[in-house]
């Protein structure tokens, strides 16, 4: 990694002898190897490395991008001097601000007791074997596992140095069970964040066996409930449903480009976008909605971003108020604010972008079973199926997998075939009465935005939630 710490370097000095008012470097080397199966026959394998910069050059007001994977000062002066022509002609009439100098110098790494780069083939293949196992007896299932190691130095010509090094073991499973109804599906991610240690310590294996258990017993047992649709009822939902609304619902709107509308043709806008900061209402004073990059061995971890920034938690509704939006360095000047650590690049070829890390609503003060006995007729959603939500992140709609039918202050036997809560960000937010102490992180995903597409590691969570007078948009 030296002699691309040195390119990174000279792309500095390269690019502040043609102008550059600002000029920022990333050096990526990545190690990915993968194995696939279906229904527990190998697919694929193998092991992709990937060494690159990036450059960033800032010219009057005006950003120019490059990124090249051979190692040479020729082809990193062509790049350089490619970004910054392209930078000289933007002629932006909204030039880019990117607020008072950053120099931060650090060097961080996740925590892990044992490098994935020194995990054997005949391990990882066993491991995958194991869980192959785990799943038979399902119609269908297909694995992706894909341990892999980013080394990564950004230096910028204001004087930051960040080397950092991240970890992940990515696991992601599609699974099929069939039963008396039809078919159930899920698409589960139950991806790592740090080294081989991680398989045994997140309980990998046992957590395979459940979930396949769990979508048997929905395929098998679960039914239409008509009757919950004649009326308004209560909802309680789990950290996993909890976790996805809190990323689709709060993280997305949240986003400082979104809601000025710079992702508008790609990712989509925000609904935060007529809304004032610290003023606007949408959710209950149940609702408090954190992101936070700082919390160990989770898929958004990170101590510095990748523009240099220190990383912080950030509070993105506080009380049912619209408190914080996630900023980089740019949009921090645009919203009269400073950067809150939110950049984010996955890969060398890519540029930093506003995303998010860990999102969770904040523990409340009440116990599931408190959640529960004040509801006469409502259903417990403990995992999704499917979701979907419109580009504004304002209309939603999130399909039940393991959901049972709560009657007279009990969870019943009887399992509620596809609940269907559907509404919007704001009469979802505010139907929220109560959310229980425990915080769990229960829905690793990756996080997909921009074009081209970038998806980045991510986790969402909470407690359990329970919403009053929700209409379902449909059971069954």
């Amino acid at each position: 990694m030296k002699d691309g710490k040195d390119l990174a370097e000279y792309c500095i000095e390269y690019g502040r002898s043609l102008g550059g008012d600002y000029v920022e470097a990333r050096f990526v080397k990545q190690i990915t190897r993968g194995l696939a199966y279906r229904n527990g026959e190998p697919v694929s394998g193998g092991m992709q490395p990937t060494t690159g910069i990036g450059v960033r050059i800032l010219v009057d007001g005006n950003m120019g991008f490059g990124s090249f994977d051979r190692l040479e000062k020729t082809i990193a002066e062509e790049t350089i001097n490619a970004a910054f022509k392209m930078a000289k002609a933007a002629k932006r009439k909204d030039k880019i601000d990117l607020g008072e100098p950053v120099s931060n110098k650090a060097k961080w790494s996740v925590d892990l007791k044992q490098r994935l780069a020194n995990v054997d083939l005949d391990t990882l293949m066993a491991t995958a074997t194991e869980m192959n196992e785990k799943m038979q007896g399902l119609a269908q299932y297909t694995m992706l596992f894909n341990p892999y190691e980013i080394d990564k130095f950004l230096v910028t010509s204001e004087g930051t140095e960040i080397d950092a090094f991240t970890s992940y073991i990515r696991i992601f499973l599609l699974l099929t069970a069939k039963g008396k109804t039809g078919s159930e599906q899920r698409m589960i991610d139950m991806t790592q964040c740090g080294g081989w240690e991680r398989i045994k310590e997140g309980r990998v294996i046992e957590n395979v066996e459940d979930e396949v258990d769990r979508l048997k017993k929905t395929a098998e047992k679960a039914e239409k409930v008509e009757s919950l649709m004649d009326q308004p009822i209560d909802m309680i939902v789990g950290p996993e449903v909890a976790g996805i609304i809190a990323h689709e619902n709060v993280g997305h709107p949240s986003e400082g480009d979104r809601i000025m509308g710079r992702e508008g043709a790609q990712a989509g806008e925000s609904f935060w976008r007529d809304l004032k900061l610290g003023e606007s209402r949408v959710g209950s004073d149940a609702v408090t909605v954190s992101e936070d990059p700082t919390i160990p061995n989770t898929g958004g971890f990170y101590l510095y971003d990748d523009e240099g920034v220190k990383s912080r938690k950030r509070v993105l509704i506080k009380s049912g108020i619209i408190n914080e939006p996630l900023l980089n360095r740019e949009f921090g000047v645009k919203f009269g604010m400073e950067s809150n650590g939110s950049s984010r690049s996955v890969a060398y070829n890519r540029e930093p972008l506003i995303r998010m890390a860990n999102t969770y609503f904040e523990p409340g003060d009440h116990s599931f079973d408190e959640l529960v006995e004040d509801i006469k007729l409502g259903v417990y959603m403990r995992s999704f199926m499917e979701w979907n939500i419109d580009d504004r992140r304002y209309q939603s709609k999130y399909s039940g997998a393991e959901s049972y039918l709560i009657k007279d202050g009990e969870i019943t036997d009887i399992m509620v075939r596809r609940p269907v809560l559907e509404t919007t960000s704001v009469g979802l937010l505010s139907a929220v009465d109560a959310v229980t102490k425990n915080l769990r992180f229960d829905f690793p995903g990756t996080c997909g935005k921009s074009d081209p597409m970038q998806g980045v590691p991510v986790y969402a969570g909470g407690g359990d939630i329970r919403f009053r007078g929700i209409r379902l948009g449909g059971v069954g």
